[in-house]
């Protein structure tokens, strides 16, 4: 479909109550594929690459992903949903509680990154952006795909033979891909004021869920969202990092299922 700057891929399964499947940063919408199926007995499915990922084609505009996000929910014709959002989209998803809260029926920012947070105070990010950058500017893709794996698929503690080797390998097909497309014309713009100054203002049920291994500042950002976000819960599932949907899929599949039967009822 399009959008004002570019065109979305999705696709769509199962039928029932929505459940939108919103990929991490490090990703595309073939990282949801040990939830499509059991999530589809119960529900109608729908995952999609933002804008730069996956099949969708590159931003060529400045562009508001929350809203893209609500054009793909008029072009279903899909009233309230649930959103499950991982990295940058739960980012997303928060953005889009607070944007149009009509059209939302349950939240569950996962491992979600949050506009307005300040990264400055982590020095294993600062150092990651930093190397991340000189790695790309050599042109040595193989550096920051692997730079990308330590931090968000071992996380600050674990060697990389301590995460299934198959997570480490799709992880990094996926970021190798998102490197290879390079820059985009466009960029994503946040949602203003930013999320982190309006987390009492969301209504819908929510689950925040992080992994253990994640790094420090996602962390915090899952213990604001679920102190601040009225009536919040929180799951964290052990052993795991910033992909814990990959990493934990049968765990991750109950806790989300269940949560969402929760809010049908």
């Amino acid at each position: 479909m399009d959008v004002p700057a570019g065109r979305l891929f999705f696709e769509e399964e199962g039928a029932g109550p929505a459940v939108i499947l919103m990929h991490a940063g490090v990703a595309d919408r073939t990282m949801w594929d040990e939830q499509v199926e059991a999530f589809a007995e119960e529900h109608l499915v729908v995952r999609y690459d933002a804008l730069g990922f996956g099949r969708s084609t590159p931003p060529d505009a400045d562009h508001a992903p929350h809203e893209d996000l609500r054009r793909l929910l008029d072009h279903l014709d899909l009233g309230r949903v649930a959103l499950v959002g991982v990295s940058m989209s739960g980012g997303i998803a928060v953005d889009f509680a607070l944007a149009h809260p009509e059209r939302l029926r349950a939240l569950t920012p996962v491992a979600a990154g949050l506009d307005g947070y300040d990264w400055s105070g982590d020095e294993l990010l600062r150092q990651f952006g930093a190397d991340e950058r000189a790695a790309l500017e050599a042109g040595d893709v193989d550096a920051a795909v692997e730079l990308n794996l330590r931090v968000w698929v071992d996380g600050p503690t674990r060697r990389p033979d301590q995460v299934a080797a198959s997570v480490r390998e799709r992880v990094r097909q996926m970021q190798r891909a998102i490197f290879e497309r390079g820059e985009p014309a466009g960029q994503p713009l946040p949602l203003e004021p930013f999320a982190i100054t309006r987390l009492e203002e969301i209504r819908a049920p929510t689950l925040a869920i992080v992994g253990d291994q994640d790094v420090p500042a996602i962390r915090e950002i899952t213990n604001l969202i679920a102190t601040r976000v009225p009536g919040a819960r929180k799951h964290v599932i052990t052993n795991a990092a910033h992909l814990p949907n990959m990493e934990r899929p049968e765990e991750f599949n109950r806790i989300v299922l269940e949560f969402l039967h929760s809010v049908e009822a």
